[in-house]
């Protein structure tokens, strides 16, 4: 347990679809993480996902010097200090573990972001993708639903696909009546999961064209790690991911709460 007197410092990222709390010591180090589905109350969520953090670290609150929250739900965190964006704590988070000019692809629940940093950490540019479902874990929830998997089987049966069959449509709905038309025909289930996390790449690689570096993060990463290694062999790219990749807004968030 660590000494109540040591300052913790605590990043909140309200995500639409989850929460992740991270908790640094003064030396930068991860102490205590959270999880949970951010549901339809982000205030007493992000209040539980704290405590089991806090749990997690031997902590309580008195040992928190600054809170700083991010996420599409930032501002529904009242006991947080300060609030700053999700590019900017995207941004931070990444950098923290690899400094140095990197390309940041994060898959969301909701959204993906692209954000370019140079080697001193500034951000470039970004973009987002807020408009529509493709390319987003709701993507991928949606069609482990319409296979009737559980989503946490996807990852292992894109591994075992022999031939990919590959998807025409972006579009979540358009992409559900392929998918079941493809089942019709008698297409292997690993080859059509592969191919959903290929229109998943697809999306991404439209988005913005990719540096040298790429970091890959979020939620839909940490989850389906075999995405990653299907974006090494389509780009032929470095694909770097952190220890753990769902966490890296809230990391960041704690990083700036730690900058005071």
């Amino acid at each position: 347990m660590l000494n109540n007197k040591s300052p913790v410092y605590a990043g909140i990222d309200i995500g639409a679809s989850r929460t992740k709390v991270a908790l640094l010591d003064s030396e930068k180090n991860l102490i205590g993480h959270c999880v949970i589905k951010s549901g339809i109350d982000f205030n007493q969520t992000s209040r539980l996902c704290l405590e089991s953090a806090m749990d997690m670290a031997g902590i309580s609150m008195d040992s928190i010097a600054c809170t700083v929250s991010t996420g599409y739900g930032r501002k529904n965190a009242p006991f947080s200090n300060r609030t700053k964006t999700e590019i900017g704590c995207h941004a931070k988070g990444a950098y923290h573990f690899f400094p140095t000019a990197i390309t940041i692809v994060d898959i969301g629940g909701q959204d993906n972001k692209i954000i370019k940093l140079d080697e001193q950490g500034r951000r470039l540019n970004f973009k987002m993708n807020r408009k529509c479902a493709a390319g987003t874990g709701a993507f991928l929830e949606e069609m482990s639903a319409r296979l009737d998997i559980p989503l946490e089987d996807m990852d292992p049966l894109a591994r075992k696909s022999v031939k990919m069959v590959e998807l025409g449509s972006y579009c979540t709905v358009f992409s559900a009546t392929e998918v079941l038309e493809k089942i019709r025909e008698g297409k292997k289930v690993p080859d059509i999961v592969k191919g959903l996390f290929f229109s998943v790449i697809k999306r991404i690689l439209e988005m913005e064209a990719l540096s040298e570096k790429v970091v890959m993060t979020g939620g839909v990463v940490a989850h389906n790690p075999y995405l990653v290694i299907m974006v090494k062999d389509i780009t032929g790219l470095d694909i770097l991911t952190p220890q753990y990749p769902q966490l890296t807004g809230a990391i960041g968030a704690a990083l700036f709460a730690m900058d005071g």
